[in-house]
């Protein structure tokens, strides 16, 4: 029999094996809904409240150093606030009547004076001799003045006489008041000359400061000169004006006009420092148009010279004052989604988001009107990274020995910031 071979290359093919089973990918609008969904939900996560991001404090991580405040009660003054320039009550320039040279200058360049204190010294030598002229002018008018009223009354004796005739009883008489009249011209000549000498004596018309001399001995000065010789500026007392808005008119206006005493605090430019205490003294009449506002004068002792004319000042006016309210430092004063809130430190170091409603305030501390209790601490310094629940450690103090939660030191019970 004969044995056939075959080619197993001829062999018939035989079905080849299933392909492996592909797992169905994501659709690409799934993946994109995810994306959204979880872009919606980060956004709402930072658009919450303070209140709405709570979390316990032992999964925030490390306590955040924060500094605090101290919630009392006491009295709150009410501001007004206004920008000011110190205004000399009376600057005087000094300056020539008469001509002449410069012969001694008794001061100097910011002393105080008083007022008729001698300053400068004009030449007196040409008033002294004008004086002596007129002086002896006058007496030899007295003297002729004299013999016509002798010559008068004898006249008059002898028309009773009649042993001369009136007409020149009358024309003496008329001679009489000529030379009346020569003798008061004389006398007007006099004074001035005594005028012009006094005047070559320049004193202190007012009692204050006085500034740079203008003019050195020797120099020849004359009353049309414009800089004049030095300028005297009073300084005790001295004053401030500053504007305020025009609506603001009936929270100082009756108190002023009843006599009451509004306090006026004056602080340098940066308002960093208290430069002085004092009184407002008078409101202006009329409103500036162009502004809305009304001038108002304060006045100041100045008895330390704190105050310097034309120095610009920052002004507070008191125009009332909150008796035993509850009150904050500014700076834990919070606006935000909730409102006016704070940051309130609890017994366990954490934070707590509290609304709160204010009253008047100022730089410095705000009347709190609701919301916050005497003897609580708020956060005035960090409150950028805080929110409802987050552990903080008050700025200064040392950690505890106790333990916390999350396995690290939790500081102690802080003391209160002042």
């Amino acid at each position: 029999m004969e044995q056939i071979l075959l080619d197993p290359r001829k062999q018939p093919a035989t079905e080849p094996p299933p392909a492996p089973v592909k797992r169905a990918a994501w659709p690409r609008y799934l993946i994109g809904l995810l994306v959204v969904l979880l872009a919606i939900g980060a956004w709402r996560y930072w658009t919450l409240s303070p209140q709405q991001q709570s979390r316990p404090s032992s999964a925030a991580g490390p306590a955040i150093t924060v500094r605090t405040g101290l919630v009392t009660r006491g009295d709150m003054p009410v501001y007004l606030n206004a920008l000011g320039t110190v205004t000399s009550l009376a600057t005087t320039t000094v300056k020539t009547q008469i001509s002449g040279k410069i012969t001694e200058i008794a001061f100097k360049e910011g002393q105080m004076v008083k007022a008729g204190d001698f300053l400068i010294q004009i030449d007196p030598s040409p008033y002294q001799t004008a004086l002596n002229q007129a002086q002896g002018q006058l007496a030899r008018d007295q003297a002729q003045l004299e013999a016509s009223r002798v010559d008068l009354t004898r006249y008059e004796g002898l028309m009773k006489q009649d042993s001369i005739a009136r007409q020149q009883v009358d024309t003496q008489r008329a001679l009489v008041k000529q030379n009346e009249g020569t003798v008061r011209a004389d006398e007007a000549a006099v004074a001035m000359a005594k005028i012009n000498l006094d005047y070559a004596r320049i004193v202190s018309p007012i009692t204050g400061r006085v500034g740079l001399r203008l003019v050195d001995i020797g120099n020849y000065v004359q009353p049309s000169d414009q800089g004049g010789l030095v300028v005297v500026t009073q300084t005790e007392p001295i004053s401030v004006i500053f504007s305020l808005p025009q609506d603001t008119i009936p929270q100082f206006l009756p108190k002023l006009r009843s006599g009451e005493k509004l306090t006026v605090e004056v602080y340098s430019r940066d308002g960093s420092k208290k430069l002085a205490t004092g009184a407002l003294d008078t409101v202006d009449n009329q409103i500036d148009t162009t502004t809305g506002t009304v001038k108002l004068r304060a006045m100041f002792a100045n008895e330390d010279e704190q105050l310097f004319p034309n120095q610009f000042v920052n002004v507070k006016l008191i125009v009332d004052t909150l008796r035993d309210t509850t009150i904050v430092p500014s700076a834990a004063v919070l606006l935000g989604a909730p409102g006016t809130y704070a940051y309130v430190v609890k017994s366990d170091n954490t934070v707590t988001v509290r609304p709160i409603k204010v009253g008047p305030g100022n730089d410095s501390h705000t009347a709190i009107l609701s919301g916050l209790e005497p003897g609580e601490q708020v956060v005035i310094d960090g409150t950028d990274r805080l929110r409802e629940g987050t552990a903080v450690r008050i700025a200064g103090e040392a950690s505890g020995a106790k333990a916390s939660e999350s396995g690290g030191n939790q500081p102690p019970r802080s003391k209160q910031a002042k």
